[in-house]
Order: C-alpha cells, then sequence, then structure tokens
C-alpha cells in the first residue's frame, strides 16, 4: 500500500470515498476544546473539514497526491487545513504538537521497533487525544481486500498495548458502524481507541 497503489486507488474514481465525515470522529471529538489536529491518512478531506468547520487547525497528511489534491479543490482554500503530502510510516510528524491525532482506518504496517506507531504517540501534546479507529478485525477475513493481509498492520487495541503509563484509555472498544460499510466491503463493526494524554 505505497503512494503508487493509492494514487491509482483514487484515480479509479472521480470520488472514492463519501466526503462525509467519520462516524467515530464525530463521536468522540464532538465534545473537544478545538486546537491543533493531525489527520493522519486525510483521503479527499471529509474528516478535515468537519474538523475545521468546528475551530480546528487542521494538518491534513497523505500519501496519494491525487487524494490530497481532491481535497484542497473541494476545501475551498480553507486557511485553518495545511494539506500535506508525506508517508508518515515513514517520516514522523512533529512531536508534542498536536491536541488531537486522528487516524482512521489508516495501516500502519507492523516494525520490528513500532517506529510508525510511536511517531503518532509522540506527536500528541501533553493533554491531547490520541483517536485510531479501525476495522473490526473479524470482519476482515480472506479474500483480503486489494490483496493485502490484514494481520501485517496496527489494530487500536495492539496500539492500546503500546500506550505508557503517561496515558489514560478513555475508549477501547468494538461497535457497530455509524454509516453503512464502503461499497464492496463487508465492514460491519468498528474498533476505537481514544486515550488522552496526561
Amino acid at each position: 500500500m505505497d503512494e503508487q497503489f493509492w494514487n491509482e486507488r483514487y484515480s479509479s474514481r472521480d470520488q472514492l470515498f463519501s466526503g462525509a465525515p467519520n462516524g467515530v470522529l464525530v463521536t468522540e471529538v464532538a465534545g473537544l476544546p478545538p486546537g491543533q489536529a493531525l489527520d493522519v491518512g486525510c483521503g479527499e478531506g471529509g474528516d478535515a473539514r468537519w474538523l475545521a468547520r468546528r475551530g480546528w487547525h487542521v494538518t491534513a497528511v497523505d500519501i496519494s497526491r491525487v487524494a490530497l489534491e481532491r481535497a484542497a479543490g473541494a476545501g475551498n482554500g480553507n486557511p485553518a487545513i495545511a494539506w500535506t503530502h508525506a508517508d508518515l510510516t515513514v517520516t514522523p510528524p512533529p512531536a508534542g504538537t498536536f491536541d488531537l491525532v486522528s487516524a482512521q482506518y489508516f495501516p500502519i504496517p507492523h516494525q520490528e521497533h513500532h517506529t510508525a506507531v510511536r511517531g503518532l504517540l509522540a506527536a500528541v501534546a501533553p493533554g491531547g487525544t490520541l483517536l485510531v479507529v479501525g476495522h473490526d478485525p473479524a470482519d476482515l477475513s480472506p479474500p483480503h481486500e486489494h490483496g493485502s493481509d490484514p494481520g501485517d498492520y496496527y489494530h487500536p487495541r495492539e496500539i492500546a498495548a503500546l500506550l505508557g503509563d503517561d496515558w489514560t484509555i478513555v475508549v477501547d472498544e468494538t461497535r457497530p458502524r455509524t454509516a453503512p460499510a464502503p461499497e464492496g466491503t463487508r465492514h460491519t463493526r468498528d474498533t476505537v481507541l481514544r486515550a488522552r494524554r496526561r
């Protein structure tokens, strides 16, 4: 799932996703005071635009330039959103910077020293929130979508196990999706991790 993969996937249709914010993001973040947010794997920008409308300043990062161009076009030049091309599994975001780090269905490949995950955790400022959402592994049985093995990527509960004493876990659960699954998928439940850095 490299840059070429995602560019080709976004280029395969005029709009890959709905443009609406992810339901878990709306549920978990609506009550938080706005600040600096990192939208990990922002895609076509639905989450970033929703956050910006609620007063957040958003760094919206994606590996796909196709997705970012589409997102920026739909964002109407909103100065509260910085559309950023980067591979966060290789280059970590700045540490201690964000009041919210949101990773919605973002595929982070397993690494021996958990480098990419630790980079995302480090990006959360003191008092900030980490929100990681994935598909329930039970919904990801073979055949695997796009030729990938779900076992090669972190699930929210694995990330929860990496949190140290400076974190408070607020939510660590599996719940029904709030919206229908994307076309052609079988995803009926989400796994949700929300944690606060002390």
